[in-house]
């Protein structure tokens, strides 16, 4: 069975099925079925990778390895939960008049070209592609963000759109720049731009103009993953936006920003024989873990202030990253599956919590735990995983950075603790808050799917007290190949 077809192909069938289809019911169960198999053709593409290695496909168009299987995987199954909990929570807001029959297709057939594009930038050869695909996300999600029609969604949809607008064309300008430092050695054609022959080549490619294309592939491309200072649009898209939405902007979208960027760091390491590219990445790191961890204590809406959150974290796996070695790789890799499961399990349960209430603003929120002890408790809980509290996976991925921060540059060390601090105090200034107290009188009791919200803490949980030898071992393989161990 060609797995990879039914990666790809499953959302776009699914996206033009859904572009035509408004019956509210049947929609939402066709968003889940092409959902769920595109989590079974991951698994299927991991299980090829982890026993054969890397597979090329299409005529070496798109190729799979450890690295990106990882992603593929994560992303099908965040994608997966997500149409779980969509369902009902979209039939609501059909229900009490936020949203339309027509603007629920709407929602349905571009979430699936969202999670399309994710599929097309983790797995294609050709950086331009990869690029492209960035782009599809991007306009998709623009859509979504402006789903309610409000004057505060439409204009977060516009500066969403123009911020990272100028972000995506200062990618396409670094890729340009890179096409002209490999056309000398691979020639004026596609091969060019094919990632596999880049990387066997790229000790032939000019070092000067490949550092200089990696500074604007890390604006643009940071733009898009959220770093500061460029991450002004991210707070807005949250706020604004469908709850569903958040949950992959901050679980999937923001990883594939970060994926291309590590792909293009990998060039630049070999052509340059320096750690330039990881330097740069380091800084712009640390920088958003500050800006974020500040910008947390200034907060009044629920979703902007875990929006900043998400900043936090984006930011430690830059620096991670950009750190470099296999064990600093591994703690990205893990940070990445924790972060994804915590934080969209906590807009999911953010989503029912603004249903409840009635309101986004923070100190209007008030009794969760005891007016529906099932989204209090999952907002306690969630805030406390995100916050990096043992035994979940946040803690043991960020013990897992300080380590390799030690061992490479000890210094930065007071850096992330200072930030992590500041970022803990920020959330816990307020949630505690919105948990306990007194249930306002104009709550109201609202039906809460809170199975994927379960199933994501179970899985962080898992990863914070063991993690299964068969994924360490893929985290291994991955994680060598981005320090320099092969393609």
């Amino acid at each position: 069975m060609n797995w990879f077809t039914f990666l790809l192909g499953a959302p776009l069938v699914a996206a033009l099925w859904l572009a035509f289809d408004a019956h509210p019911y049947r929609s939402a169960w066709v968003n889940k079925i092409a959902a769920a198999l595109t989590f079974v053709a991951s698994l299927g593409l991991a299980v090829q990778v982890l026993e054969s290695g890397r597979i090329m496909v299409w005529d070496d168009w798109f190729f799979i390895d450890a690295f990106n299987v990882f992603l593929v995987a994560l992303t099908a199954f965040v994608a997966t939960t997500t149409a779980i909990f969509s369902g009902p929570y979209m039939r609501h807001e059909l229900e009490i008049g936020k949203i339309d029959s027509g603007r629920l297709r709407l929602y349905h057939a571009m979430s699936q070209l969202f999670v399309f594009g994710m599929f097309l930038g983790q797995t294609s050869n050709n950086l331009g592609i990869v690029w492209l695909s960035l782009e599809i996300a991007t306009l998709a999600t623009v859509l979504l963000v402006s789903l309610y029609r409000t004057p505060g969604s439409i204009a977060a949809a516009w500066k969403y759109l123009i911020i990272c607008g100028v972000g995506i064309s200062l990618a396409l300008f670094g890729t340009a720049m890179l096409y002209f430092a490999s056309s000398d050695v691979l020639g004026h054609g596609d091969a060019a731009l094919t990632w596999t022959l880049l990387y066997a080549s790229a000790d032939k490619l000019d070092p000067t103009v490949m550092s200089l294309a990696f500074v604007f592939l890390m604006v643009g491309y940071g733009t898009k993953v959220g770093l500061a200072p460029m991450h002004t649009w991210l707070p807005d898209a949250h706020a604004e936006g469908p709850t569903p939405v958040s949950a992959v902007l901050s679980g999937l979208l923001l990883n594939l920003a970060l994926y291309s960027l590590v792909r293009c760091k990998m060039l630049v390491d070999v052509s340059t024989g320096t750690h330039f590219a990881g330097n740069l990445m380091m800084g712009f790191g640390l920088l958003s873990l500050l800006v974020a961890g500040f910008s947390l204590h200034k907060q009044h809406d629920i979703k902007r202030m875990f929006s900043f959150s998400s900043i936090e974290h984006m930011a430690l796996m830059t620096f991670t990253f950009g750190i470099g070695t296999p064990v600093a790789n591994f703690a990205a890799m893990l940070h990445m599956t924790t972060h994804s499961l915590v934080k969209s399990a906590i807009f999911f349960t953010v989503g029912h919590a603004a249903q409840a209430m009635g309101t986004q603003v923070m100190s209007n929120i008030r009794g969760l735990i005891n007016h529906q002890p099932g989204i209090g408790w999952g907002l306690l809980i969630g805030t406390c995983a995100i916050a990096g509290f043992p035994p979940f996976g946040v803690f043991t991925s960020e013990f897992l950075i300080f380590s390799a921060a030690l061992q490479s540059y000890p210094w930065t060390v007071i850096v992330l603790l200072l930030g992590l601090l500041i970022a803990v105090a920020g959330l816990f200034r307020f949630v505690p808050d919105m948990t306990y107290g007194e249930v306002p009188e104009y709550a109201k009791q609202v039906h809460a799917n809170m199975l994927p919200v379960y199933i994501h803490f179970a899985l962080a949980l898992l990863l914070g007290i063991s993690i299964p030898g068969f994924l360490a071992g893929w985290y291994h393989q991955a994680a060598a190949l981005i320090a320099g161990g092969g393609v």
